[in-house]
């Protein structure tokens, strides 16, 4: 069997400049076989139907969802909930703008009109599972093995949790998205990637983060790539649009937002 090249991409959330700077970035470095998509897509950015819409173009693609993806088409939100709003007053700000924004990207989805991007979001499965020529079983997922939301796997998780996390995922290599970080991670025999965000890396590399996997019949390569994109203009349209959560974005924009194991209180925005 010849040589097949994957790309996987992980966290555009709404940021149509950052994808198409990747998308480009692909193509010169000969394009790929097929895309793995890792989830987020829509939310928490200026043009959720721009973003959509290119990925239905792509020829050969398979998808999972988000956490983010499953918030935008059910009544799940993410902390804290209106019950936990409630209960602590302080959280009520919090609440109001968690569900303004995610309300928004249902509206603006809705109102595109020429795709059912809603049920489309839906019928997304949690997961996905390949093998690649040389026999690797691939297992892709949002956040960890059976989950699309939580702490997820991040380069700060020890080596016993991830090993617990992964444990009886029936894979060698396992591709993980989430926490917007990249990285490469060998436990207990089993590899676990995160390519990274594109529409909203974490500092102190703000440019849009992917990974590009290369297998034949011999073994297989991971290759981390980093794209620059024009960062202003995606502040000036999440403003522009009045996207209820262009403050937060900001935050990822300007590299100020913490992943959430550095952040003193871990419920901080």
């Amino acid at each position: 069997m010849s040589t097949q090249r994957f790309a996987i991409l992980a966290d555009i959330h709404g940021n149509p400049i950052a994808l198409e700077a990747v998308l480009k970035d692909i193509a010169s470095c000969g394009g790929v076989d097929q895309y793995l998509m890792l989830g987020d897509y829509a939310a928490l950015g200026f043009d959720p139907c721009r973003v959509l819409k290119r990925l239905m173009e792509f020829k050969t693609a398979r998808f999972i969802r988000g956490n983010a993806d499953r918030y935008v088409v059910s009544d799940d939100l993410p902390f804290p909930n209106l019950e936990e709003a409630l209960k602590n007053p302080k959280l009520l700000g919090r609440f109001m703008r968690v569900a303004r924004s995610f309300a928004w990207t249902a509206g603006a989805i809705s109102a595109c009109g020429e795709n059912d991007y809603s049920s489309w979001l839906s019928g997304l499965p949690l997961e996905m599972r390949m093998t690649l020529s040389d026999g690797t079983r691939v297992l892709a997922v949002h956040a960890s093995p059976g989950n699309d939301d939580g702490v997820g796997l991040s380069p700060a998780t020890s080596d016993e949790d991830m090993e617990k996390m992964v444990a009886g995922s029936e894979a060698e290599l396992v591709l993980v998205a989430h926490t917007h970080v990249p990285f490469d991670r060998l436990v207990a025999g089993v590899r676990v990637v995160n390519p990274g965000s594109i529409g909203n890396p974490m500092a102190p590399d703000l440019r849009a983060s992917y990974a590009i996997l290369v297998a034949d019949v011999s073994g297989y390569e991971l290759i981390f790539r980093r794209v620059d994109y024009d960062r202003q203009a995606c502040i000036e349209m999440n403003r522009q649009v009045k996207q209820p959560s262009w403050r937060y974005i900001e935050q990822f924009l300007l590299g100020q937002q913490r992943p959430h194991w550095e952040a003193k209180d871990p419920q901080e925005e």
